[in-house]
């Protein structure tokens, strides 16, 4: 049984630098993110304005002059797509297709901020229960020092793990939203052009 112990023991203690090394790695993903969110933000905003004065007024006979009206310089995933859904008008198989890739692609958008949000937490509990070991080891032994820096070791990843998990959490709500509300326009959209 003692056997079994220690080799858990030191697969579980080799286990502590990926796990720190990822940590890291999903910190620098997470700034960076925070990064092109307030970009994206800027973005949307200025969008959404846009189509909604231009949704609202939108009907079946001035459908067509849409396209006219959209701003050629932004380069926002609806506004892509609204342009291939009004260059694909005569087909109902090629706008529920766009429809479709649409929302693929807002998933893969919102892909790194779920991966931050399941994986934070995981590597951050796996590198707060590593170190304990040791810290318990050295806490028996007398070696305050070594507890120490092992406690610290498992805060510090502990706190790294949960920023790494919020900052994907409040960017995959937000975006989550903001991928609603554009899918409700295209789907808007497709309905218009499709109507008899």
């Amino acid at each position: 049984m003692n056997y079994i112990s220690d080799i858990l023991y030191w697969i579980s203690t080799g286990l502590l630098v990926p796990v720190i090394v990822l940590l890291i790695l999903l910190f620098g993903r997470a700034l960076i993110l925070v990064g092109t969110f307030f970009g994206q933000y800027v973005s949307v905003r200025k969008t959404e304005t846009l189509l909604k004065k231009e949704f609202d007024s939108l009907s079946k006979d001035n459908v067509l002059e849409l396209e006219e009206r959209l701003p050629k310089q932004q380069k926002s995933l609806v506004l892509l797509y609204i342009r291939q859904m009004l260059s694909q008008k005569n087909s109902e198989a090629h706008l529920q297709k766009l429809l479709s890739d649409f929302d693929i692609a807002s998933k893969s958008d919102l892909s790194v901020s779920r991966t931050l949000t399941k994986m934070g937490p995981m590597l951050g509990l796996m590198g707060t229960l590593i170190p304990m070991g040791p810290a318990l080891v050295g806490l028996s032994s007398g070696d305050i020092a070594s507890m120490a820096y092992n406690m610290q070791v498992a805060f510090a990843t502990t706190v790294v793990g949960l920023f790494s998990a919020a900052v994907g959490f409040v960017t995959g709500q937000v975006k989550g939203r903001w991928y609603q509300q554009d899918k409700v326009n295209l789907q808007f959209l497709a309905d218009l052009l499709t109507e008899n």
